[in-house]
């Protein structure tokens, strides 16, 4: 038996995409939830890279209704839902792995077929969103009370950064990292690497005064030009190097560019789109020498959010100061536009009306 509230409408606004960049505001019919599902309203989701990304580069179907960093209150419950009641703010990511494959096994759930299921119907920027069972199960949280919707949106992003953090293997003896680009995701780097570790000295780098200034404010221990970065990591590593690089600009020079940055044995962690067929290419030997390595990192899984939860719902991380916009659906446009001319930082979308 169905629970909700009575005023549930029987359409809702979503914003869909229409094919060559653009996107319009429809109405489509709420959905409702089946048995373990749960149906949000919307109060805000946050327009991601990942987003920007599919648009630009128009690798989605028209119809598709993008976003995932979503915050909601629940309207109604489906049958045998006991974790959430009507009423309840929830946060909820939109992948979950099945768990039990080679690749969750050895680690790289992430990767897992059942995780690439997006399980949010029909996408974060609708005013009303379906939840599906293994998210409801799995990957949603009550938010609690006094956490802001701005510092909980934030908590499936940061867990994609954790994920990084953790690949790039810091401990306590390393003394400085670098993030390259201090857009929403550089600066968010910033402030979780200051979280979970506290000693490290980061050095950011941009080419926009402001970000460089706001940089200095989230903590960090350097901000700079790119062309200055050498002389930055240098006076913060004791001349050793970085121990880790994270690249949140994309493409194959930041990546050229990383690389005489760190320090022997250390990593450099690509966090962000290249375009599409660019191909890297760097001095190999001495790549091979110095025993550093590179990873990827593109999401993050269930253990990844759950810390991440904890730090944000614990105020040990506090990342709401990055959300520089908050905008209706039907604004969507004038929010991607923001975000690709770097006027903006984080922008959470909200419904029509806001």
């Amino acid at each position: 038996m169905i629970r909700r509230m009575a005023d549930v409408p029987m359409s809702t606004r979503a914003v869909a995409y229409t094919g060559g960049g653009r996107s319009e505001v429809e109405r489509r019919p709420v959905p409702t939830p089946g048995a373990g599902e749960l149906l949000l309203r919307m109060r805000c989701c946050g327009l991601c890279g990942t987003d920007l990304y599919k648009l630009v580069h128009d690798t989605i179907s028209p119809g598709t209704v993008l976003g995932h960093e979503l915050v909601g209150d629940v309207e109604a419950v489906g049958d045998g839902v006991t974790r959430f009641a009507v009423g309840d703010r929830v946060m909820t990511p939109h992948h979950v792995a099945c768990g039990g494959c080679s690749l969750c096994r050895s680690g790289a759930d992430t990767q897992c077929g059942t995780f690439k299921e997006n399980l949010l119907e029909p996408g974060g920027f609708s005013e009303h969103v379906l939840v599906r069972r293994r998210a409801v199960e799995q990957a949603a949280r009550r938010v609690p009370d006094g956490v802001a919707d701005e510092a909980a949106v934030f908590v499936e992003p940061a867990a994609c950064v954790l994920r990084g953090i953790d690949k790039a293997g810091l401990g306590s003896a390393d003394a400085c990292a670098v993030v390259l680009g201090a857009g929403s995701m550089g600066l968010l780097h910033l402030i979780v690497l200051g979280a979970v570790l506290p000693d490290l000295g980061v050095v950011v780098t941009d080419p926009i005064e402001e970000r460089r200034r706001l940089a200095l404010e989230l903590g960090a221990a350097a901000a700079c030009a790119p062309a200055d970065v050498g002389a930055a990591v240098a006076a913060a590593s004791g001349g050793d190097g970085a121990a880790a690089v994270f690249d949140t600009v994309g493409g194959a020079r930041p990546l050229a560019q990383a690389l005489p940055m760190l320090r022997p044995g250390g990593t450099a962690v690509l966090f962000a789109h290249a375009g599409n067929g660019e191909a890297a290419g760097f001095e190999l030997n001495e790549f091979f020498k110095a025993e550093q390595r590179l990873v990827a990192t593109y999401s993050g899984g269930l253990d990844e959010q759950q810390r991440v939860a904890d730090l944000i719902f614990s105020g040990r991380l506090a990342p709401a100061r990055l959300v520089t916009h908050r905008l209706p659906l039907d604004r969507f446009a004038e929010a991607v536009e923001l975000s690709l001319s770097r006027r903006a930082l984080k922008i959470l979308l909200g419904p029509v009306g806001l």
